[in-house]
């Protein structure tokens, strides 16, 4: 028999207080009925004897401390989980949100999840192909693998996500079943619009699952979204044996509610007033991708989030880059110049890149090639920094080459049209392509008989013929038919 306690002992922001409590536990579900026909819920965040602070997930407007009546449920938050998910769109604690009804299903998760077990854990192999050079060429994508977006407020992070999602595939000659589980956090009604047009119009709509929390929704439901997100991309990934590839954007508004519900529990903050144990809770959401051992499935991560001020040394950044394997990171410079994706090649990286390309993966050459437009691209840096004190007349040979290289690498290897979806053969061929730009001799990091498999030859400048010139040589041409005619 349940006992429904009558009243409230305090209220702070979306948090409510309820003593004399008994039974109770860390992550219970709790049922409020306000004015006796509102009907909310919360969750217990926090056990102090008989005292419990709850969770609103609603938000608090229209309680008081004599008006709403408390029930315990006796069991944490779960989802009904079915493969009917995939196709239809729901709010942030997994409510369906686009008139079709309810899902059908009798299997219910928990939330909050569990840990892979390490012993079970299966090392990430083969590559999830998403049709954008600079991350399938230089930060390949690895089933199970967590890789993060690093953006800016402005960048098109959004743009981005999207294009990855009508985009991502496990590559030519797979038939093993994919979907995306895609979660958005805190997003405006027009962002929400924009992703909810752009599968629908792209034709991917129905393998993908989408929780949208929207700016306006309570912020409590924030920190919820990505664990209901994840619940249903584990129960399709090892019960359904898919590879489910699941998006999170944006993470800064995640931690920021963290922090802002932290603040209302009045917890003592740790960097940039954010709570100390936001480490773990970002641990507790990006270690549950992974792969199990003995399952077809895998569950992979791209979580995308927001530096403030362009700050990569920010707790959120910093602590993400610790715990997940490499990042992805968005330049503002490139997006002044309106080259898109505005990827920074060199700050980014993919940790477990080399073990799911080349031979049997991808191609022979990827993880040479790879190396060398990394090297090059570096060496393009020297050369225009040299160029900004000497001048680019006074530069080498050599380095004017460096120079035509970086420019046209960033126009069509790094930049390519939003709806262009190149497969990683095309990926690779274009690297080859740029690097023909150099000499043979600086191609250094790359295997002798891989350059004579693939290197096209060198190509040659020639200076470009001006109109003048042009017409002067027609004119020449013209008098040399006359003598030969006379």
């Amino acid at each position: 028999m349940s006992i429904e306690y009558l009243g409230l002992s305090s209220i702070n922001g979306p948090l409510v207080v309820l003593e004399g409590i008994q039974d109770a536990f860390y992550d219970e579900i709790v049922e409020f009925v306000v004015n006796r026909d509102t009907h909310k819920m919360g969750r217990i965040v926090e056990l102090n004897e008989d005292k419990a602070i709850i969770q609103v997930f609603e938000g608090t407007e229209n309680m008081s401390l004599d008006n709403t009546h408390t029930k315990l449920t006796g069991r944490p938050m779960e989802i009904a989980v079915s493969t009917e998910m995939l196709g239809r769109t729901f709010n942030g604690v997994g409510q369906p949100i686009d008139d079709l009804g309810p899902i059908t299903s009798t299997d219910f998760r928990n939330v909050n999840g569990l840990p892979l077990n390490p012993v079970k854990r299966e090392y990430p192999r083969n590559y999830i192909c998403t049709g954008i050079s600079s991350i399938d060429g230089l930060t390949t994508l690895i089933r199970g693998q967590k890789l993060p977006i690093f953006s800016g407020n402005g960048l098109p992070h959004d743009q981005l996500a999207a294009q990855i999602v009508k985009q991502a595939s496990l590559g030519d000659g797979v038939d093993e079943e994919f979907a995306i589980v895609f979660a958005a956090m805190g997003v405006k009604h027009d962002v929400a619009e924009f992703f909810q047009k752009t599968f629908s119009e792209s034709g991917v709509a129905d393998h993908v699952a989408m929780f949208l929390n929207l700016a306006n929704d309570p912020v409590v439901e924030r920190l919820i979204t990505p664990k209901v997100a994840l619940t249903v991309a584990e129960y399709l990934a090892f019960e359904e044996n898919m590879h489910i590839l699941v998006i999170l954007t944006d993470m800064t508004s995640f931690a920021e509610a963290m922090r802002e519900v932290s603040s209302s529990k009045g917890e003592i903050p740790s960097r940039k007033g954010y709570p100390g144990y936001l480490y773990s809770e970002l641990a507790t959401i990006y270690e549950r991708a992974g792969i199990v051992a003995g399952v077809n499935g895998s569950v992979t991560q791209l979580p995308i989030l927001t530096m403030p001020n362009d700050d990569i040394t920010h707790p959120i950044p910093d602590l993400t880059g610790y715990i997940t394997e490499g990042q992805i990171v968005l330049d503002r410079n490139l997006h002044g110049q309106a080259i898109y994706p505005p990827i920074s090649i060199l700050p980014s990286l993919s940790r477990l890149m080399k073990d799911g390309i080349g031979t049997g993966f991808t191609r022979e050459d990827h993880q040479d090639l790879a190396n060398q437009l990394f090297s090059a691209y570096a060496k393009v840096g020297e050369a225009r920094n040299l160029a900004s004190v000497i001048g680019e007349d006074e530069l080498s040979p050599l380095d004017k080459r460096y120079l035509k290289f970086g420019k046209e690498f960033e126009a069509r290897y790094i930049g390519q049209s939003a709806g262009e979806n190149r497969t990683i053969i095309e990926t690779l061929d274009l690297g080859w392509e740029l690097l023909s730009y150099l000499p043979k001799e600086e191609l250094d990091r790359i295997d002798t008989k891989l350059v004579e498999a693939y290197y096209p030859g060198e190509k040659t400048e020639t200076s470009p013929v001006t109109e003048d010139e042009s017409s002067k040589d027609s004119v020449d041409n013209v008098k040399q038919d006359d003598t030969i005619t006379a």
